[in-house]
């Protein structure tokens, strides 16, 4: 019979967040996965746990997991944690959890701190709908294609950063999403935790003045209803009405149905887009 994989999370400053059955199932697992065994072995000792550990990080997730995977077919039970937080979040622990998908292996998940969702409770901005993008890709062309759609999110993003990259990746979001509504977050549950509400603007230039230091939560209002209607007006009303009712007509609709579209697009009445056709 197989084994089973918990995914246990641990504090992301504060060791007094740690969950109770987090704590007993790290003292019950026959072996306990982490990014950095001498990190985790602080936390360990801290509560008296002596379970075996294994790495397994970014650099070894592929050749790692084959092994634990090959644990828990004997039977294994392991526990999967992170430098700080829930596995699998900006975490290479995805590829283990998929992987034990496909070999119908149990997993199941010990809720615990999460960095992204005490940001967003902290930072003041919607919390109602989010995108999670963790930490910008380092590839350029990947970045940018990630930028490029963040420009029309409406919902509220969520981002890491670490404090060398912090004033690089304001002044690319501030170049990319205009001046948005922001929320710094820094050293979460830690003795000097911060959280700053400002703009992307605005946070450049203080951090052009102060030295960035600690792990950054960056939390960012998307952009709003109203902008995108104004955006997207904006874009039509570069055509003449000729060339608009004309693009509906090419894509299938009647002259009517084109002229009713052109109207909405353009957020005045139809009986305006009849007249300046008449005209012409």
């Amino acid at each position: 019979m197989n084994g089973t994989l918990y995914l246990c999370a641990t504090p992301i400053g504060n060791l007094e967040d740690i969950t109770e059955r987090v704590i007993r199932t790290l003292n019950e697992a026959d072996m306990i996965a982490c990014e950095d065994t001498r990190g985790s072995l602080k936390l360990l000792n801290h509560f008296d746990i002596h379970t075996p550990m294994t790495s397994y990080h970014e650099f070894n997730k592929y050749d790692k997991a084959v092994t634990i995977i090959g644990m828990l077919k004997e039977g294994k039970n392991v526990a999967l944690i992170t430098d700080a937080g829930t596995p699998v979040i900006s975490d290479p622990g995805e590829v283990l959890v998929s992987m034990c998908h496909d070999e119908g292996i149990n997993v199941t998940s010990l809720p615990g701190a999460c960095a992204c969702i005490t940001a967003l409770s902290l930072s003041g901005i919607s919390g109602r709908r989010f995108c999670f993008e963790g930490f910008l890709p380092h590839d350029k062309k990947e970045r940018s294609f990630v930028l490029s759609e963040l420009q029309r999110e409406s919902r509220t993003i969520i981002m890491y950063e670490a404090p060398h990259h912090l004033k690089a990746t304001l002044k690319l979001l501030y170049d990319t999403l205009g001046d948005r509504k922001l929320s710094v977050c820094r050293e979460l549950t830690k003795r000097f935790e911060e959280v700053r509400p400002t703009s992307l603007g605005e946070a450049l230039e203080y951090y052009e003045e102060n030295e960035p230091r600690g792990e950054y939560v960056l939390v960012i209002a998307g952009k709003s209803p109203e902008e995108i209607v104004s955006e997207e007006r904006k874009k039509y009303e570069e055509m003449t009405v000729e060339e608009h009712v004309k693009l509906y007509e090419d894509q299938g609709m009647d002259h009517k149905e084109a002229m009713k579209q052109a109207a909405l697009d353009r957020g005045i009445p139809k009986r305006e887009i009849y007249n300046c056709l008449h005209k012409a």
